[in-house]
């Protein structure tokens, strides 16, 4: 728009007013499709497969901690009968002087270390005592803070609250907080002593499934992260109360146990009665986590090979967290049934089945646009080709039995890819990978039995001993008999042949029977694949045996699964539908730049909040936009030093723009006011300006160039 000013300066015009809310996710879904007929369900959809998800997850976590959280106990039961007994040797009255503490070992995934200390008090309050203390170093800066935490969470966690006597005693400690051994003592003393006999029976009845008495539990979550010198107070004050009541302490420590003999001087750590506890390791963790979650046919959504390596290069990389795994697994699943509109369909088969029926016509569409049906339909003869493109009731029919296809497929693959992982994990050097996941990636990415370490890792298994043959083909025996898949029954018919045949079959002498083991010692690559040859050419110079015969017939007969059960998932028609593939969508959530990302929150709104009202002409300024946008588009108009007053104008008259209501004039300049400076100090908070002594009413740009 061109203006009659002969003035040099900045001009604002006043677009039109837009507004639309949003105010759920399921809107947002709505608002980012609106072609599509079913956001909704989508959304419903998606919701339930993440409650499933979850479940499974949580459930998996808590198998995964028993163990640990067994030992734990254990660990605490011993110490509390140590305390309840009464001994008088000279070696128990020293050893009674020491704080029992359980050195915990969680590892560098700090991330997922408040998951774990939560489940663990949660076990604590329900099993052993109601008295669980979780402290963190950045709450504990002193001394005095630290006993005020610690006081504060055993005031909140008091057994008999009904009591009158015990409630006023809670309240004055609380106003009071006197922070002391003595009073901690009192306190402790107060809380579980017996008044009457209907004082005691409701006492008994809280605390029936807790010891008795109740120990105290102090969860110190972070170790490497508190001040020496708190720790070192802390436990010498706490040591002088130990004979008045059971107290444990469990440090979290996420490198090594000799974090502690660094922290406290010998004249302290001989104070603790320390015993060390190994979490499982991260990376084992997420091993399950993959195994329970992404290889199995119980959930319908997939990732697609460049979108889980990912989320497991973030995981090995960056902060070996698995919590943040199953953060961008649910990013990915959110992303998934927002972008795909045919992501209505990637539910259970029966479901699926009933869906397909009501597709309208525009959905149809979509189907015939996938790149997989379109594979499919080119194969097709021309007189289907033609049904499948103009008949809605044809594709539908089509679509079923595809997706009955892709299910099945899904049934398969996993128990396959199981029993190839049985065969390929105990070779030497691991030609497909040590880890299942990195076999599933092969064989996302390719077809596994083109690759040179696929023909590597079956000339290793070609040369297996029978005891390790047998071993491994039960394995497979029981990996396809636990699987829901009815296509594999054949399978389990043969495998059994063959161990039949193996037990039937004489023990061969010499080198009739060689063994992996003859060659695991040569671990130099070339040195084994010299040896390998050797062991070719010398194989076609001789007539082989009854055990090398069968032995080949069975590495064939594995090698045919293979070749029929693990082919991409690219090659199923309509695997769209389930699978995730939008890797670089996917890198740009989880690694965002911060500079290119606060640029454009801030210059394109519109961006990540996908609210029409916000989508505006390049190079306008929309009034709807929020405050600190408004501001932040008019500061990258000025120079190096920006006046104040004039900003203000620019921003008022951008504002008003959108035609809002005031009583009187003064109260609307004055809400104009406060809104320019809320917005010109969240600029300077993010390191946009700074004010300046340049001249009076001005501030600096620090920024400059475009992202």
């Amino acid at each position: 728009m061109s203006t009659c000013s002969v003035s040099k300066g900045c001009f604002v015009f006043k677009p039109k007013s837009k507004k639309r809310k949003i105010s759920s996710v399921a809107d947002y879904f709505c608002e980012g499709n609106n072609d599509s007929e079913d956001s909704e369900l989508r959304f419903n959809t998606s919701q339930s497969l993440w409650k499933r998800i979850t479940s499974e997850t949580e459930q998996l976590q808590e198998d995964l901690n028993k163990k640990l959280f067994d030992n734990l106990i254990r660990f605490l039961r011993k110490s509390h009968s140590d305390f309840k007994e009464k001994k008088t040797e000279w070696s128990c009255r020293m050893k009674a002087n020491e704080i029992p503490a359980a050195a915990l070992i969680l590892g560098v995934n700090v991330t997922d270390h408040d998951l774990t200390f939560k489940s663990l008090s949660e076990v604590l309050q329900e099993d052993v005592t109601p008295f669980v203390v979780s402290l963190r170093s950045k709450e504990c800066p002193g001394i005095k803070h630290l006993l005020q935490k610690l006081m504060a969470q055993l005031m909140g966690c008091h057994v008999d609250a009904d009591s009158p006597e015990e409630e006023e005693y809670s309240k004055a400690s609380t106003n009071r907080m006197c922070c002391s051994v003595s009073s901690l003592t009192d306190w402790y003393r107060n809380i579980t002593k017996k008044k009457d006999a209907s004082t005691l029976c409701k006492t008994q009845e809280i605390l029936s499934k807790h010891w008795e008495p109740p120990p105290v539990v102090v969860i110190f979550k972070d170790m490497e992260s508190f001040t020496t010198k708190v720790l070192q107070d802390f436990i010498i004050i706490i040591s002088r109360c130990i004979h008045e009541f059971p107290l444990v302490f469990i440090f979290g420590i996420a490198t090594s146990p000799m974090i502690i003999h660094k922290l406290l001087p010998h004249s302290v750590s001989s104070l603790l009665c320390i015993e060390l506890f190994q979490s499982l390791s991260c990376k084992d963790h997420l091993s399950t986590v993959i195994d329970k979650l992404l290889l199995t046919s119980q959930f319908p959504f997939k990732l697609s090979e460049k979108v889980l390596q990912v989320l497991i290069n973030i995981f090995l990389y960056h902060d070996f967290s698995v919590q943040n795994f199953i953060k961008g697994f649910q990013l990915s699943l959110l992303e998934h049934f927002y972008s795909q509109p045919l992501s209505v369909l990637c539910c259970d088969l029966q479901e699926s089945r009933k869906r397909v029926k009501f597709l309208s016509h525009c959905q149809c569409e979509n189907i015939r646009r996938l790149p997989s049906f379109r594979s499919f339909v080119e194969n097709q003869e021309s007189n289907t080709q033609r049904v499948l493109l103009t008949d809605d009731a044809s594709l539908k029919e089509e679509a079923q039995a595809l997706l009955q296809n892709l299910h099945t497929y899904h049934e398969n693959y996993f128990p396959i890819l199981r029993c190839l992982h049985a065969f390929t994990s105990s070779l030497p050097n691991y030609p497909l990978g040590k880890q299942i996941r990195e076999l599933h990636c092969a064989c996302l990415e390719r077809k596994v039995w083109e690759t040179e370490d696929y023909e590597s890792a079956f000339q290793l298994v070609r040369m297996l001993a029978k005891d390790e043959l047998i071993a491994i083909l039960k394995k497979c025996v029981e990996i396809i008999t636990s699987s829901s898949t009815k296509c594999l029954g054949s399978c389990i018919e043969k495998l059994e042949e063959y161990l039949d045949q193996f037990k039937n079959l004489e023990d061969d002498q010499g080198e009739t029977a060689s063994s992996l083991k003859e060659i695991q010692k040569k671990t130099d690559l070339y040195r084994l694949q010299k040896t390998l040859l050797e062991m070719k050419e010398s194989r076609r110079l001789k007539k082989l045996t009854k055990f090398e015969m069968l032995r080949f017939e069975v590495v064939d007969f594995i090698d045919s699964l293979v070749r029929s059960y693990l082919a991409p998932p690219e090659t199923q028609t309509l695997y769209e539908v389930m699978y995730f593939s939008m890797a670089g969508t996917l890198r740009e959530h989880l690694n965002a730049a911060p500079r290119v990302a606060i640029h454009t929150a801030l210059n394109s709104p519109y961006f990540y909040l996908k609210n029409e009202a916000l989508e505006s002409d390049t190079g306008c300024i929309s009034n709807t936009a929020p405050d600190i946008c408004i501001a932040y588009k008019l500061h990258l108009e000025c120079g190096r030093l920006i006046n104040l007053v004039d900003w203000l104008e620019a921003f008022s008259t951008v504002v008003t723009a959108a035609n809002q209501n005031f009583s009187e004039k003064d109260e609307m300049e004055e809400i104009i006011h406060a809104r320019f400076i809320r917005a010109v100090s969240e600029l300077e908070f993010l390191g946009f300006i700074k004010p300046t002594k340049q001249k009076t009413d001005h501030v600096a740009r620090l920024t400059w160039g475009s992202c």
